[in-house]
């Protein structure tokens, strides 16, 4: 039998002291004489008395608590510190850490399977804006033609073979365009 106290078993499990007190006004935690909590007891109550409809909320909370717990986990200071003092290993094994990271992301970008986002974001927006400005440029140079047509097959063919020159024709130079940036940068 474990006892903790109740502040522990909030701790413990990622909740604020208020909602274990409010759990054992329910009678719903297995207290000792002394008012600290049976861990195995309680776990075993609260199991059994749970929710069910309440399950994925669980769950995603829980996934919650895990993720903040593995970020203050990963979150480092600059400069670690022993005391008062800087730890001069710990600082240069953390140097060499993000060094070796460094030339990783370098190597992946000499290899060409890992591209500068802006360099994307920059190519993916002109691009978009490329095949906005040719189609919409499609309606003005169209409308003379397609008056003058009757039949509701050749304007369609028509239509169509219209669409298909200005999208090749934006792939074409988007990619290019594309080759050129990635290769600039």
């Amino acid at each position: 039998m474990t006892v903790i106290s109740k502040t522990e078993f909030a701790a413990r499990r990622g909740w604020a002291k208020s909602y274990v007190s409010k759990l054992a006004n329910q009678d719903r935690l297995v207290l000792t004489h002394d008012g600290k909590v049976d861990l195995e007891a309680t776990e075993a109550l609260l199991a059994d008395s749970a929710d069910p409809s309440k399950a994925a909320v669980a769950d995603r909370h829980n996934r919650l608590r895990l993720q903040k717990e593995a970020q203050n986990a990963a979150e480092e200071p600059a400069v670690p510190q022993v005391g008062l003092a800087a730890d001069f290993q710990k600082s240069r094994a953390l140097r060499e850490h993000y060094l070796a990271l460094q030339e990783q992301a370098n190597f992946h970008k000499q290899q060409g399977s890992l591209v500068e986002r802006e360099a994307v974001e920059t190519g993916a927006y002109n691009a978009g804006r490329l095949l906005r400005d040719q189609l919409l440029g499609m309606s003005p140079q169209l409308a003379p033609e397609l008056a003058a047509m009757t039949d509701p097959w050749q304007i369609e063919r028509h239509l169509t073979a219209a669409i298909r020159r200005s999208l090749e024709d934006a792939e074409r130079m988007s990619s290019s365009d594309l080759e050129h940036v990635l290769n600039t940068s």
